[in-house]
C-alpha cells in the first residue's frame, strides 16, 4: 500500500499533536477520524506496521494492541480492512472490528 492516501486523510488540517494525546483527550482526537474517507487504510497502515502511539484509523493504541493479540494470525490487515472500505449491501465479513471500545 503506498502512503498517498495520507494526502487524504481529514487529520491532515489539523494538528498533528492532537492524534498523540493521553486519557478522555483521545475520544476527541477518535473524533477526528469519523467520516474519513481513508479511515480503514489508515488504521490498516498501522496494525501492519505495528505503530504504537496515537490515533490512527480512530483507534487508541491501547484499542489497537487489543485488537492485535485478539486476532494474532491476521498477517495483513491491510488485505482484511481495505474491503471494508469498499460501499456493498452484503453483510460486512469483518466482524473483529465490531464490539465496545471500552479501555481494557
Amino acid at each position: 500500500m503506498g502512503e498517498n492516501w495520507i494526502e487524504n486523510a481529514v487529520c491532515r488540517a489539523d494538528d498533528a499533536e492532537d492524534l498523540f494525546v493521553q486519557g478522555s483527550a483521545q475520544n476527541q482526537a477518535k473524533a477526528i477520524c469519523t467520516g474519513c474517507s481513508v479511515r480503514a487504510r489508515c488504521l490498516a497502515y498501522a496494525l501492519d506496521h505495528r505503530i504504537e502511539h496515537g490515533i490512527w484509523g480512530g483507534m487508541t493504541e491501547r484499542e489497537r494492541r487489543r485488537l492485535l493479540r485478539r486476532e494474532p494470525a491476521v498477517t495483513s490487515w491491510r488485505t482484511l480492512l481495505e474491503p471494508a472500505r469498499q460501499p456493498t449491501t452484503a453483510p460486512s465479513r469483518t466482524p473483529v472490528l465490531a464490539g465496545p471500545a471500552s479501555a481494557g
